[in-house]
């Protein structure tokens, strides 16, 4: 997330409010809390989910909403409480209005968990997790450009294009230790 907001804030075409970057990487940690309801049979999964463990996967987003709600209600940052909200709740809605958990499109997706969903994916993509291996950047790539537009934000692409050698830079590093 702070590799795309990086990009992202050299842009003044954007006018975005004050804070707002700062906001986004300061709730990019929150966006699964979520996953703390749900049971460590399913997080460990090795494999596919039958469709009822999906379903239960799939509620937290909300449930992560909720609980940012609840442990953020007393913050006087108002506005970074929506967006660790907003990131929470709707980092895995797609743009095509096939995501989760309220079918948002596009624009109705709040920009923040669009730059999340990008993140967190590309973040699964190139870590391993206890279901798979993980993929060479080459082929995150191309999945995430395969995404604009369906799963992604197109608006975002150059963006992320922008950050990817960052990207590439920061998981190398992070393998090697």
């Amino acid at each position: 997330v702070r590799l795309l907001a990086e990009e992202m804030s050299a842009d003044d075409s954007l006018q975005l409010p004050d804070g707002f970057f700062e906001n986004v990487i300061k709730a990019a940690p929150m966006h699964d809390f979520g996953k703390i309801a749900i049971d460590d049979a399913i997080l460990r999964k090795p494999g596919r989910f039958t469709p009822e463990e999906f379903e239960k996967m799939k509620t937290h987003a909300a449930e992560g909403a909720r609980i940012v709600h609840e442990i953020l209600s007393d913050a006087s940052e108002e506005e970074f409480r929506r967006i660790a909200e907003n990131v929470a709740h709707y980092h895995h809605e797609r743009v095509d209005g096939s995501g989760y958990p309220d079918q948002l499109k596009g624009d109705e997706i709040p920009l923040e968990a669009r730059i999340m969903a990008i993140a967190d994916v590309y973040d699964a993509l190139v870590s391993k997790r206890v279901y798979k291996k993980s993929y060479s950047f080459e082929k995150a790539n191309q999945i995430i450009l395969e995404g604009m537009g369906t799963q992604f934000d197109p608006g975002l692409r150059g963006y992320y294009e922008a950050a990817r050698p960052k990207l590439e830079a920061f998981y190398s590093q992070r393998s090697e230790q």
